[in-house]
Protein backbone atom coordinates (compact mmCIF):
# COMPACT_ATOMS: atom_id res chain seq x y z
CA UNK A 1 0.00 0.00 0.00
CA UNK A 2 3.12 2.15 1.13
CA UNK A 3 4.12 1.64 -2.88
CA UNK A 4 0.56 2.39 -4.21
CA UNK A 5 0.12 5.37 -2.24
CA UNK A 6 3.83 7.08 -3.14
CA UNK A 7 3.77 6.01 -7.29
CA UNK A 8 0.04 7.06 -7.16
CA UNK A 9 -1.01 3.87 -8.53
CA UNK A 10 -4.46 3.97 -6.95
CA UNK A 11 -7.53 3.87 -9.06
CA UNK A 12 -9.67 6.17 -7.68
CA UNK A 13 -8.30 9.73 -8.58
CA UNK A 14 -11.37 11.42 -7.60
CA UNK A 15 -11.13 10.66 -3.77
CA UNK A 16 -13.70 11.05 -0.92
CA UNK A 17 -13.64 10.70 2.90
CA UNK A 18 -15.86 8.73 4.67
CA UNK A 19 -18.03 11.37 5.17
CA UNK A 20 -18.20 12.60 1.90
CA UNK A 21 -15.78 15.24 1.19
CA UNK A 22 -13.74 15.55 -1.65
CA UNK A 23 -9.67 14.71 -1.46
CA UNK A 24 -6.94 15.50 -3.94
CA UNK A 25 -3.68 14.61 -3.28
CA UNK A 26 -0.89 17.52 -4.54
CA UNK A 27 2.11 15.63 -2.92
CA UNK A 28 1.94 12.14 -1.52
CA UNK A 29 4.87 13.09 0.74
CA UNK A 30 7.96 11.38 1.47
CA UNK A 31 8.37 7.67 2.47
CA UNK A 32 9.26 7.22 5.74
CA UNK A 33 11.64 4.34 7.13
CA UNK A 34 11.88 5.28 10.70
CA UNK A 35 8.79 5.01 13.21
CA UNK A 36 6.02 7.06 12.99
CA UNK A 37 4.01 8.07 10.88
CA UNK A 38 4.19 6.41 6.64
CA UNK A 39 4.72 9.61 4.84
CA UNK A 40 5.56 12.97 6.26
CA UNK A 41 5.51 16.36 4.53
CA UNK A 42 2.44 15.44 2.15
CA UNK A 43 0.09 18.48 0.80
CA UNK A 44 -3.39 17.30 0.59
CA UNK A 45 -6.34 19.05 -0.57
CA UNK A 46 -9.24 18.20 1.28
CA UNK A 47 -13.04 19.61 0.87
CA UNK A 48 -11.18 22.82 -1.07
CA UNK A 49 -8.71 23.69 1.96
CA UNK A 50 -5.16 23.19 2.15
CA UNK A 51 -3.39 20.85 4.77
CA UNK A 52 0.45 20.15 4.90
CA UNK A 53 1.06 17.33 7.30
CA UNK A 54 1.88 13.56 7.67
CA UNK A 55 -0.22 10.45 5.80
CA UNK A 56 -0.66 7.16 7.59
CA UNK A 57 -1.50 3.63 5.88
CA UNK A 58 -3.33 0.48 7.10
CA UNK A 59 -5.01 -2.44 5.73
CA UNK A 60 -7.75 -2.11 7.91
CA UNK A 61 -9.04 1.17 9.70
CA UNK A 62 -9.36 -0.91 12.78
CA UNK A 63 -5.31 -1.35 12.57
CA UNK A 64 -5.16 2.45 13.68
CA UNK A 65 -6.49 1.36 17.29
CA UNK A 66 -5.30 -1.87 17.62
CA UNK A 67 -1.33 -0.65 16.69
CA UNK A 68 -2.43 2.44 19.49
CA UNK A 69 -2.06 5.20 17.14
CA UNK A 70 -4.97 6.62 19.08
CA UNK A 71 -2.68 7.23 22.30
CA UNK A 72 0.36 8.23 20.57
CA UNK A 73 0.86 12.07 20.06
CA UNK A 74 3.10 11.22 17.39
CA UNK A 75 0.51 10.24 15.62
CA UNK A 76 -1.94 13.82 15.71
CA UNK A 77 0.17 15.14 12.85
CA UNK A 78 -1.65 12.87 10.72
CA UNK A 79 -4.17 14.85 7.94
CA UNK A 80 -5.35 12.10 6.37
CA UNK A 81 -5.86 8.07 6.84
CA UNK A 82 -5.82 5.73 3.69
CA UNK A 83 -6.85 2.36 4.34
CA UNK A 84 -7.83 -0.96 2.47
CA UNK A 85 -10.86 -1.40 4.15
CA UNK A 86 -13.13 0.81 5.84
CA UNK A 87 -14.15 -0.58 9.13
CA UNK A 88 -13.88 2.05 11.56
CA UNK A 89 -13.64 5.74 12.11
CA UNK A 90 -10.08 6.60 13.43
CA UNK A 91 -9.14 9.77 16.09
CA UNK A 92 -6.26 12.10 17.21
CA UNK A 93 -5.52 11.68 20.97
CA UNK A 94 -7.74 14.41 21.14
CA UNK A 95 -10.93 12.60 20.08
CA UNK A 96 -11.22 15.14 16.81
CA UNK A 97 -11.67 12.65 14.14
CA UNK A 98 -9.20 12.28 11.45
CA UNK A 99 -10.32 12.24 7.25
CA UNK A 100 -10.17 8.98 5.68
CA UNK A 101 -10.24 7.33 2.47
CA UNK A 102 -9.52 4.01 1.20
CA UNK A 103 -7.26 3.26 -1.53
CA UNK A 104 -8.52 1.40 -4.29
CA UNK A 105 -6.33 -0.85 -6.61
CA UNK A 106 -7.32 -2.60 -9.90
CA UNK A 107 -7.40 -6.12 -9.46
CA UNK A 108 -4.98 -6.62 -12.35
CA UNK A 109 -2.01 -4.93 -9.92
CA UNK A 110 -2.20 -7.38 -7.26
CA UNK A 111 -2.85 -9.98 -9.94
CA UNK A 112 0.67 -8.80 -11.49
CA UNK A 113 2.30 -8.38 -8.69
CA UNK A 114 1.42 -11.75 -7.24
CA UNK A 115 2.16 -13.55 -10.52
CA UNK A 116 6.11 -11.44 -10.30
CA UNK A 117 6.93 -12.23 -6.38
CA UNK A 118 5.54 -15.99 -6.42
CA UNK A 119 6.97 -16.93 -10.17
CA UNK A 120 8.61 -20.16 -10.36
CA UNK A 121 11.35 -18.79 -13.32
CA UNK A 122 14.30 -17.30 -11.55
CA UNK A 123 13.60 -13.96 -13.76
CA UNK A 124 10.52 -13.16 -12.11
CA UNK A 125 9.41 -11.09 -15.55
CA UNK A 126 11.33 -13.48 -17.81
CA UNK A 127 7.84 -13.38 -19.52
CA UNK A 128 6.70 -10.34 -19.91
CA UNK A 129 10.43 -8.40 -20.47
CA UNK A 130 9.58 -7.50 -23.84
CA UNK A 131 7.03 -5.66 -23.22
CA UNK A 132 8.79 -3.34 -21.55
CA UNK A 133 10.21 -0.15 -23.49
CA UNK A 134 13.91 -0.17 -24.43
CA UNK A 135 14.86 3.15 -23.01
CA UNK A 136 13.69 2.12 -19.74
CA UNK A 137 15.74 -1.37 -19.73
CA UNK A 138 18.46 0.52 -21.02
CA UNK A 139 18.41 3.26 -17.99
CA UNK A 140 17.94 0.50 -15.64
CA UNK A 141 20.78 -1.31 -16.67
CA UNK A 142 22.74 1.70 -16.45
CA UNK A 143 22.12 2.45 -13.27
CA UNK A 144 22.67 -0.95 -11.74
CA UNK A 145 25.99 -0.76 -13.32
CA UNK A 146 26.90 1.74 -11.07
CA UNK A 147 25.30 -0.08 -8.22
CA UNK A 148 27.36 -3.32 -8.86
CA UNK A 149 30.59 -1.09 -9.11
CA UNK A 150 29.81 1.09 -5.77
CA UNK A 151 28.93 -1.48 -3.82
CA UNK A 152 32.94 -2.92 -4.44
CA UNK A 153 34.27 0.23 -4.58
CA UNK A 154 32.06 0.89 -0.85
CA UNK A 155 34.20 -3.08 0.01
CA UNK A 156 37.42 -1.61 -1.08
CA UNK A 157 36.89 1.46 0.81
CA UNK A 158 36.65 -0.64 3.92
CA UNK A 159 39.38 -2.58 3.21
CA UNK A 160 42.02 0.99 3.01
CA UNK A 161 40.36 1.66 6.34
CA UNK A 162 41.54 -1.42 7.16
CA UNK A 163 44.96 -1.41 6.19
CA UNK A 164 45.59 2.10 7.21
CA UNK A 165 45.50 3.42 3.58
CA UNK A 166 48.08 0.80 1.90
CA UNK A 167 46.59 0.67 -1.42
CA UNK A 168 49.02 -2.72 -1.90
CA UNK A 169 47.32 -4.12 0.88
CA UNK A 170 44.16 -4.00 -0.92
CA UNK A 171 45.20 -4.82 -3.84
CA UNK A 172 46.68 -7.49 -2.69
CA UNK A 173 43.75 -8.84 -0.94
CA UNK A 174 40.80 -7.91 -4.08
CA UNK A 175 43.34 -10.18 -6.32
CA UNK A 176 43.18 -12.72 -3.82
CA UNK A 177 39.44 -13.12 -3.36
CA UNK A 178 38.76 -12.92 -6.99
CA UNK A 179 41.62 -15.44 -7.41
CA UNK A 180 38.27 -17.63 -6.01
CA UNK A 181 36.68 -16.86 -9.08
CA UNK A 182 33.35 -17.29 -7.19
CA UNK A 183 33.26 -20.99 -5.82
CA UNK A 184 36.52 -19.85 -3.38
CA UNK A 185 36.50 -16.14 -3.19
CA UNK A 186 35.94 -16.31 0.39
CA UNK A 187 38.59 -19.08 0.86
CA UNK A 188 41.16 -16.92 -0.79
CA UNK A 189 40.41 -13.54 0.98
CA UNK A 190 41.01 -15.36 4.41
CA UNK A 191 44.03 -16.90 3.35
CA UNK A 192 44.96 -13.24 2.35
CA UNK A 193 44.31 -11.44 5.50
CA UNK A 194 45.79 -14.40 7.59
CA UNK A 195 49.32 -14.00 5.67
CA UNK A 196 49.53 -10.47 5.00
CA UNK A 197 51.80 -9.00 2.47
CA UNK A 198 54.30 -7.69 5.79
CA UNK A 199 54.71 -11.17 6.52
CA UNK A 200 55.39 -12.62 3.24
CA UNK A 201 57.82 -9.18 2.40
CA UNK A 202 60.00 -10.26 4.97
CA UNK A 203 60.76 -13.74 2.78
CA UNK A 204 59.85 -12.02 -0.73
CA UNK A 205 63.56 -13.11 -1.56
CA UNK A 206 62.91 -16.84 -2.03
CA UNK A 207 59.83 -18.12 -3.70
CA UNK A 208 60.10 -21.54 -2.10
CA UNK A 209 59.03 -19.43 1.04
CA UNK A 210 56.50 -17.72 -0.27
CA UNK A 211 54.85 -20.76 -2.07
CA UNK A 212 55.57 -22.56 1.41
CA UNK A 213 53.76 -19.03 3.71
CA UNK A 214 50.88 -19.72 1.15
CA UNK A 215 50.10 -23.27 1.00
CA UNK A 216 50.80 -23.34 4.58
CA UNK A 217 48.14 -20.92 5.22
CA UNK A 218 46.09 -22.34 3.29
CA UNK A 219 45.93 -25.91 4.96
CA UNK A 220 47.09 -27.53 2.01
CA UNK A 221 50.51 -28.66 3.25
CA UNK A 222 50.12 -32.28 5.44
CA UNK A 223 54.00 -33.49 6.45
CA UNK A 224 52.82 -36.54 7.49
CA UNK A 225 51.83 -37.38 3.94
CA UNK A 226 53.45 -40.02 2.46
CA UNK A 227 54.64 -40.78 -1.43
CA UNK A 228 54.52 -36.67 -1.67
CA UNK A 229 57.48 -35.44 -3.90
CA UNK A 230 60.79 -33.16 -2.27
CA UNK A 231 58.91 -30.55 -3.59
CA UNK A 232 56.11 -30.36 -1.27
CA UNK A 233 58.38 -31.83 1.17
CA UNK A 234 60.48 -28.40 0.96
CA UNK A 235 57.42 -26.66 1.45
CA UNK A 236 56.35 -28.60 4.72
CA UNK A 237 59.74 -28.06 6.02
CA UNK A 238 59.61 -24.76 5.19
CA UNK A 239 56.07 -24.39 6.76
CA UNK A 240 56.90 -26.01 10.17
CA UNK A 241 60.03 -23.43 10.81
CA UNK A 242 57.85 -20.15 9.81
CA UNK A 243 54.71 -21.32 11.04
CA UNK A 244 56.97 -21.70 14.66
CA UNK A 245 59.12 -18.94 14.47
CA UNK A 246 55.83 -16.23 13.46
CA UNK A 247 53.06 -18.53 15.75
CA UNK A 248 51.09 -19.28 12.36
CA UNK A 249 47.75 -21.08 12.71
CA UNK A 250 46.89 -22.10 8.71
CA UNK A 251 43.14 -22.63 7.54
CA UNK A 252 41.26 -25.77 7.85
CA UNK A 253 41.94 -27.31 4.47
CA UNK A 254 38.01 -28.18 4.39
CA UNK A 255 37.92 -24.25 3.74
CA UNK A 256 38.68 -25.16 -0.45
CA UNK A 257 36.22 -26.57 -2.89
CA UNK A 258 37.20 -28.49 -5.49
CA UNK A 259 33.90 -30.04 -6.55
CA UNK A 260 33.15 -29.93 -10.27
CA UNK A 261 35.87 -27.70 -10.68
CA UNK A 262 38.66 -27.94 -13.67
CA UNK A 263 41.97 -29.03 -12.91
CA UNK A 264 43.44 -25.85 -13.93
CA UNK A 265 41.19 -23.72 -11.90
CA UNK A 266 42.23 -25.94 -9.31
CA UNK A 267 43.35 -23.23 -5.94
CA UNK A 268 46.80 -24.58 -5.81
CA UNK A 269 47.69 -22.71 -9.15
CA UNK A 270 45.62 -19.62 -8.77
CA UNK A 271 48.18 -19.76 -5.20
CA UNK A 272 51.03 -20.27 -6.87
CA UNK A 273 50.42 -17.68 -8.99
CA UNK A 274 49.91 -15.13 -6.04
CA UNK A 275 53.38 -16.37 -5.08
CA UNK A 276 54.30 -15.19 -8.36
CA UNK A 277 53.36 -11.62 -7.59
CA UNK A 278 54.64 -11.47 -4.05
CA UNK A 279 57.99 -12.76 -4.99
CA UNK A 280 60.40 -9.92 -5.07
CA UNK A 281 57.86 -7.32 -3.58
CA UNK A 282 54.11 -6.84 -3.96
CA UNK A 283 53.66 -3.82 -6.20
CA UNK A 284 51.07 -4.63 -8.37
CA UNK A 285 49.06 -1.52 -7.35
CA UNK A 286 51.19 0.68 -8.61
CA UNK A 287 51.96 -1.60 -11.80
CA UNK A 288 47.77 -0.82 -12.44
CA UNK A 289 47.74 2.61 -12.14
CA UNK A 290 51.18 2.88 -14.65
CA UNK A 291 49.29 0.57 -17.22
CA UNK A 292 48.17 2.16 -20.53
CA UNK A 293 45.05 0.42 -21.81
CA UNK A 294 43.65 -3.20 -21.84
CA UNK A 295 46.92 -4.68 -23.65
CA UNK A 296 49.00 -3.25 -20.41
CA UNK A 297 46.55 -4.61 -18.33
CA UNK A 298 46.50 -8.03 -20.06
CA UNK A 299 50.14 -8.51 -19.82
CA UNK A 300 50.27 -7.87 -16.65
CA UNK A 301 47.97 -10.71 -16.04
CA UNK A 302 49.03 -13.07 -18.63
CA UNK A 303 51.57 -15.36 -16.27
CA UNK A 304 53.50 -18.51 -17.09
CA UNK A 305 54.22 -20.33 -13.61
CA UNK A 306 57.73 -21.48 -14.00
CA UNK A 307 59.30 -24.45 -11.84
CA UNK A 308 56.88 -26.59 -9.93
CA UNK A 309 54.04 -25.92 -11.33
CA UNK A 310 54.31 -25.15 -14.89
CA UNK A 311 53.31 -28.57 -15.30
CA UNK A 312 51.34 -29.62 -12.18
CA UNK A 313 47.76 -28.80 -11.44
CA UNK A 314 48.30 -30.01 -7.69
CA UNK A 315 50.92 -31.80 -5.52
CA UNK A 316 51.67 -35.29 -6.82
CA UNK A 317 51.71 -36.51 -10.30
CA UNK A 318 52.54 -34.01 -13.03
CA UNK A 319 50.75 -33.14 -16.72
CA UNK A 320 52.11 -32.98 -19.96
CA UNK A 321 49.89 -30.00 -20.90
CA UNK A 322 51.93 -27.17 -19.59
CA UNK A 323 49.32 -23.85 -19.51
CA UNK A 324 49.20 -20.42 -18.51
CA UNK A 325 48.59 -19.62 -14.85
CA UNK A 326 45.26 -17.76 -16.25
CA UNK A 327 43.02 -18.16 -19.16
CA UNK A 328 41.90 -15.26 -21.84
CA UNK A 329 38.32 -15.60 -20.25
CA UNK A 330 40.20 -15.69 -16.65
CA UNK A 331 41.60 -12.65 -17.23
CA UNK A 332 38.84 -11.17 -18.23
CA UNK A 333 36.90 -11.31 -15.12
CA UNK A 334 40.19 -10.54 -13.19
CA UNK A 335 40.11 -7.03 -15.14
CA UNK A 336 36.54 -6.69 -14.48
CA UNK A 337 36.24 -7.52 -10.68
CA UNK A 338 39.86 -6.31 -9.36
CA UNK A 339 41.25 -3.71 -11.81
CA UNK A 340 37.70 -1.86 -12.37
CA UNK A 341 36.81 -1.72 -8.91
CA UNK A 342 40.69 -0.66 -7.74
CA UNK A 343 40.43 2.17 -10.71
CA UNK A 344 37.00 3.53 -9.52
CA UNK A 345 37.66 3.25 -5.50
CA UNK A 346 40.87 5.02 -6.15
CA UNK A 347 39.20 7.50 -8.54
CA UNK A 348 36.40 8.39 -5.96
CA UNK A 349 38.82 8.01 -2.79
CA UNK A 350 41.65 10.46 -4.16
CA UNK A 351 39.89 12.57 -6.39
CA UNK A 352 41.19 11.85 -9.62
CA UNK A 353 38.35 11.62 -11.49
CA UNK A 354 39.88 10.12 -14.66
CA UNK A 355 40.37 6.72 -12.93
CA UNK A 356 36.62 6.09 -12.25
CA UNK A 357 36.65 7.19 -16.38
CA UNK A 358 38.96 4.72 -17.12
CA UNK A 359 37.37 1.85 -14.79
CA UNK A 360 33.99 2.64 -16.78
CA UNK A 361 35.76 2.63 -20.17
CA UNK A 362 37.90 -0.75 -19.29
CA UNK A 363 34.40 -2.39 -18.93
CA UNK A 364 32.64 -1.02 -21.56
CA UNK A 365 35.99 -2.61 -23.87
CA UNK A 366 35.48 -5.74 -22.41
CA UNK A 367 33.26 -8.48 -24.04
CA UNK A 368 30.62 -9.67 -21.51
CA UNK A 369 30.78 -12.32 -18.97
CA UNK A 370 29.18 -15.97 -20.63
CA UNK A 371 27.49 -17.58 -17.78
CA UNK A 372 23.90 -18.87 -16.71
CA UNK A 373 22.65 -15.19 -15.16
CA UNK A 374 23.53 -13.41 -18.98
CA UNK A 375 22.45 -16.51 -20.79
CA UNK A 376 18.79 -15.86 -18.93
CA UNK A 377 17.93 -12.55 -19.85
CA UNK A 378 19.56 -12.80 -23.26
CA UNK A 379 17.03 -15.67 -23.72
CA UNK A 380 14.34 -13.33 -22.04
CA UNK A 381 15.49 -10.58 -24.44
CA UNK A 382 18.09 -8.12 -22.83
CA UNK A 383 21.20 -8.26 -24.84
CA UNK A 384 24.63 -8.01 -23.11
CA UNK A 385 27.11 -6.35 -25.32
CA UNK A 386 29.90 -5.60 -23.12
CA UNK A 387 31.16 -6.61 -18.99
CA UNK A 388 29.23 -3.33 -17.93
CA UNK A 389 26.19 -5.07 -19.12
CA UNK A 390 26.95 -8.11 -17.78
CA UNK A 391 28.01 -6.73 -14.52
CA UNK A 392 24.50 -4.96 -14.09
CA UNK A 393 22.68 -8.15 -14.80
CA UNK A 394 24.33 -9.67 -12.34
CA UNK A 395 23.49 -7.30 -9.57
CA UNK A 396 19.73 -7.31 -11.21
CA UNK A 397 19.48 -10.85 -10.64
CA UNK A 398 21.47 -11.52 -7.37
CA UNK A 399 19.89 -8.54 -5.65
CA UNK A 400 16.48 -7.88 -6.96
CA UNK A 401 15.16 -11.00 -8.80
CA UNK A 402 16.60 -13.28 -6.20
CA UNK A 403 15.06 -11.26 -3.40
CA UNK A 404 11.70 -10.94 -5.30
CA UNK A 405 12.05 -7.12 -4.68
CA UNK A 406 9.96 -6.30 -8.16
CA UNK A 407 8.60 -3.41 -7.07
CA UNK A 408 12.26 -1.32 -6.54
CA UNK A 409 13.25 -2.58 -9.88
CA UNK A 410 12.56 -0.47 -12.29
CA UNK A 411 11.34 -3.10 -14.88
CA UNK A 412 9.05 -4.43 -12.25
CA UNK A 413 7.88 -1.07 -11.35
CA UNK A 414 6.75 -0.45 -14.98
CA UNK A 415 4.79 -3.56 -15.03
CA UNK A 416 3.18 -2.88 -11.96
CA UNK A 417 2.52 0.76 -13.18
CA UNK A 418 0.66 -0.45 -16.35
CA UNK A 419 -1.40 -3.23 -14.46
CA UNK A 420 -2.27 -0.39 -11.93
CA UNK A 421 -3.45 2.14 -14.68
CA UNK A 422 -5.72 -0.76 -16.62
CA UNK A 423 -9.26 -0.04 -16.78
CA UNK A 424 -9.85 -3.91 -16.34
Amino acid sequence: MQYIWQHRLYRNSDMVTNDGLKVRVIDPGLLNTDAGPDFFNAKIEIDGHLWAGNVELHVRATDWKRHGHDRDKAYDSVILHVVGKDDAPVYRTSGERIPQVVLEVSPLFNQSYDRLVNARDEIPCAASLRQVPHLTITEWVEALAFERLHNKVERIGQLLELYHGSWEDVCYVTLARNLGFGINNEAFERLARRTPLRLLAKHSDSLLQVEALLFGQAGLLDAAAQGTDSYYQHLCSEYAFLANKFQLQPMERESWKLFRIRPQNFPYRRIAMLAHYIEGGFSLMSKLLEADGEKALRDLFTVELTGYWANHYSFGKPNARPSRALSDNSIDIVLINTVAPLYCACGEITGESRLADKAIALLESLKSERNAIVDKFTYAGIDSPDALTSQALIELKREYCEARKCIYCKIGHYLLSEAARSKT
